[in-house]
Formats: C-alpha cells, sequence, structure tokens
C-alpha cells in the first residue's frame, strides 16, 4: 500500500515526510493502536490522513474511518485537507458538526467521518441517521484539547457502541493527566510516538517585547504594523472583546482583515476559515481558538496583546509562525503585570528582545530585570505575630494555647483553599456547558 503514499505526497506536492509522519508511516504494525504526540504544524492531520488512506477499502459503502476534532473549525479544516486526497482516489467523506442542516440517510454513505464530537454523538445514538459502528479506524485528534473542553464523554459514548477492536490513533501536542484514563480503556498496547523539536523543521523565531506605557493595545499596535513587513500577520487577544475592538479600530485605520473568534456565528466563522485559507487577507485578528490546530500558511508575524493566563496558549501562538524552515516573528505588547508572565517564559527557555518604536523605525531597549518578587505570605505574617507576641506576665498553658491559635489560622487557610477551588471548578463547568452548547 506504499503506492497511495507516494501518490499523496506528490498530490501534496511534499518533497519528503516531516518525522511524525514518517514514524507513522513506517511502522511494523499498521494496526496496533497510536499515540501520536507532535508540536503543533508538524504535520500530525496528514500523518493519520496517510494512515487511513492505507487501509480503505474504497469499494466497501460503508463508514470505515472516523476522526474527531474538538471544534467546528478544526473538524471543516480536516474536512477541506482530506477532501482533496479523497478526491483523487474517489472516497467519499462527510463533515459532521454543530450548526448544520442534519440530512437523511443515503444510498452512498461516506467512507470517512470527520466531526466534532456532540454532533456526531447525536446522528450516530440519538438520530441514529448515520452509523458509525462500522468503522475500523477512529481518530481523536487534538486529544487535549478535547479533554480541555469536556468533549471526552461524547467520544466515550461513541466508542462504547463499536466494535472493541475498532484501531485507536489519539494525536495531540501534549497527553495531560486527565487524558489517561481514556487512554487506558479503549487503546491496547498502543505504540507511543514522539517526536522532540527537530533541527531540520525548527525555524528561527524572534520574540520581541514591546512595551506599551500609556497606551491601549489598539494604539499600540498601530505604532507597530507600519514597521512590519508581513505575508500573513496574526494578531491575538485574550478575551473575544478585546479581539472584536481590535478588528474594528484596525478597520477603521485602513487596514483590510478578517476576524475570528468564538464571539461570531457558526456561519461567520466558517466564512472567516475559508477567507483565511484563500489567503486574500494579510492582517488576522483572533482570540485562542485559532491558536491551536488551525493551520494557515504563510505566518511571518504573530502580535500578542498581552500574555494569556495559561501561558501554554503563548508558546501556541508563537507556533504560528516559522513554519518549514522559514524565519518568523513573535511581538508580544506587555504592560508592568505582565512581569511575571515574562519571567517565566524566560526561565522556560525564550529569549525576548526589548524593543520599542520610534519614528517607524525598531528601537533597542535595556532589557527587563528578571528578579522574583517575593509574595508576602498572609498566613505566615499571622504567625509570626502570634509568636513574636509579648507577654508581661506569662499565663498557665501559654505555649498550648499559642500552638492551638496556629492550627485554627492553619484551619482557615485550608478552608479557604477548599472554598475557591471549589469556586474555579464550579465556574469551569459552567464554562465547558457553554462551550458544549456552542458545539452541540
Amino acid at each position: 500500500m506504499m503506492e497511495r503514499i507516494q501518490e499523496i505526497m506528490k498530490l501534496e506536492h511534499f518533497k519528503k515526510l516531516t518525522p511524525i509522519q514518517e514514524k507513522v508511516v513506517n511502522r511494523k504494525n499498521k494496526h496496533r493502536d497510536l499515540i501520536g504526540i507532535s508540536s503543533t504544524g508538524s504535520g500530525k492531520s496528514h500523518a493519520f490522513f496517510m494512515a487511513i488512506f492505507e487501509q480503505l477499502d474504497f469499494e466497501k459503502n460503508e463508514v470505515q474511518a472516523v476522526i474527531s476534532a474538538p471544534t467546528r473549525e478544526l473538524a471543516f479544516q480536516l474536512h477541506e485537507r482530506c477532501k482533496k486526497i479523497a478526491a483523487y482516489f474517489n472516497v467519499r467523506t462527510k463533515l459532521v458538526t454543530g450548526g448544520m442542516q442534519k440530512t437523511s440517510g443515503s444510498k452512498h454513505v461516506p467512507q470517512i467521518v470527520i466531526g466534532t464530537p456532540g454532533r456526531m454523538k447525536d446522528l450516530f445514538l440519538k438520530d441514529k441517521t448515520l452509523r458509525l459502528d462500522t468503522a475500523k479506524i477512529v481518530v481523536v485528534d487534538e486529544a487535549d484539547m478535547t479533554l480541555e473542553f469536556g468533549f471526552l464523554e461524547d467520544i466515550d459514548r461513541i466508542l462504547s457502541k463499536m466494535d472493541k477492536k475498532v484501531q485507536m490513533m489519539v494525536f495531540s501536542a501534549t497527553i495531560p493527566e486527565g487524558l489517561q484514563p481514556f487512554l487506558r480503556k479503549y487503546l491496547y498496547d498502543p505504540e507511543l510516538i514522539q517526536i522532540d523539536t527537530n533541527d531540520e523543521f525548527q525555524s528561527d523565531v524572534t520574540h520581541f517585547l514591546v512595551p506599551c506605557k500609556h497606551k491601549t493595545y489598539e494604539q499600540k499596535i498601530l505604532d507597530v504594523l507600519p514597521v512590519i513587513q508581513p505575508y500573513v500577520c496574526l494578531i491575538f487577544a485574550n478575551t473575544t472583546e478585546q479581539a472584536s475592538s481590535m478588528a474594528n479600530t484596525l478597520r477603521e485605520n485602513g487596514y483590510d482583515l478578517v476576524e475570528l473568534h468564538s464571539g461570531l456565528e457558526s456561519r461567520e466563522r466558517m466564512q472567516a476559515i475559508k477567507m483565511i485559507q484563500s489567503q486574500k487577507k494579510k492582517y488576522i485578528v483572533a482570540s485562542d481558538i485559532a491558536s491551536r490546530g488551525i493551520d494557515i500558511e504563510g505566518i511571518t508575524h504573530v502580535i500578542s496583546c498581552g500574555f494569556p493566563k495559561d501561558l501554554k496558549f503563548y508558546i501556541h501562538r508563537a507556533g504560528r509562525t516559522g513554519r518549514a524552515k522559514r524565519d518568523g516573528q513573535c511581538i508580544a505588547l506587555y504592560r508592568p503585570e505582565d512581569k511575571r508572565a515574562i519571567d517565566t517564559l524566560t526561565k522556560d527557555g525564550i529569549i525576548f528582545e526589548h524593543k520599542d518604536v520610534k519614528n517607524n523605525e525598531w528601537i533597542d531597549l535595556k532589557p527587563l530585570e528578571h528578579k522574583a518578587v517575593k509574595k508576602k505570605d498572609p498566613l505566615k505574617e499571622d504567625i509570626e505575630k502570634i509568636v513574636k507576641k509579648k507577654n508581661k506576665k506569662v499565663k498557665p498553658n501559654y505555649k498550648k494555647k499559642q500552638k492551638q491559635e496556629i492550627e485554627r489560622l492553619h484551619r482557615k487557610q485550608r478552608r479557604a483553599m477548599i472554598k475557591k477551588d471549589i469556586q474555579r471548578q464550579k465556574k469551569e463547568r459552567a464554562m465547558e456547558k457553554q462551550r458544549a452548547k456552542r458545539e452541540g
């Protein structure tokens, strides 16, 4: 079946395979369960496309492979990539996501189904209009995002009604601890393929820190954009509201752009993806929904308006540029409150150049000092007050009462921590429900 791989490479104009593609394609046992760990932009999607097309029986009129993606945008983009290969081999595909009209059964059923977990579950188990139990291969793409968005339960429901011998392929940039129970339940003796950073495919990305000072992000970015000459510039905001505000400001100042974030309607988001893929726009304003999985070619510059709370998203943002051995530039607009995030990223190995813009030119600034700021510990301060408290007359059982007082402070702190953790979990569950409704 290797001739099919060669045909796909020729069709996609691949001169050579990326490390993840090469290891997946050259496996000894092509039917063994698989966990593929590789960074953003390493070619994971074509790795499992090749594995699937190697095993497809083109004559069988049934679903043979199911590919799950955590968001509509990711599913849409996977389907767009797959369609070209499928058309070449005369294979039928179907995209299944929320926001699409439900269709009745067809004589010519799809051989590959690509979709979001919630909608695939509904059509398979609730409406019974799409049989997935005939599939021999199930791919879970962006598994860590699937866990994070709370969609593993839907995949669990789908798999519970499928053949126990179905081949599982799980691909992700990371494998968090919360994903382990799922892997143990559904993968049998999986082969682990983990790709570390490979110099041959590593880009040269420079990181600039640019202070906003008294300016807003919108004002500062208007200083920065005239200095760069991007092929495609991806601008990240931390919230949908900030992304919308940034997009409006740039439009008012004559910048032709695409806006992509969860605040848009499903139809608008799909239109944005199509426009991005056509490469007709030089500027893209997005929230972090676009920093994972969505493959945007030709990005030469990434601008972060502040730092995300979860700093791994900054790494994913930076990963959108500098691909295929090209140089890239990641520019972070920062404020004083971002000092802790900058320190953390610096300790993790990112080298920032401190820059600003003057007279439409980059100027060098003095390096930021990275001194760890000691955070005051209220509990420690209260205990010190008790211990250092001066008593003119030492009362009976003084040490015993002092110990009891300190224990009371510890119990108070534990209760506060537990209460805070419960509130956080409630907030996360509420956000997961909202995400599920949007994707359902």
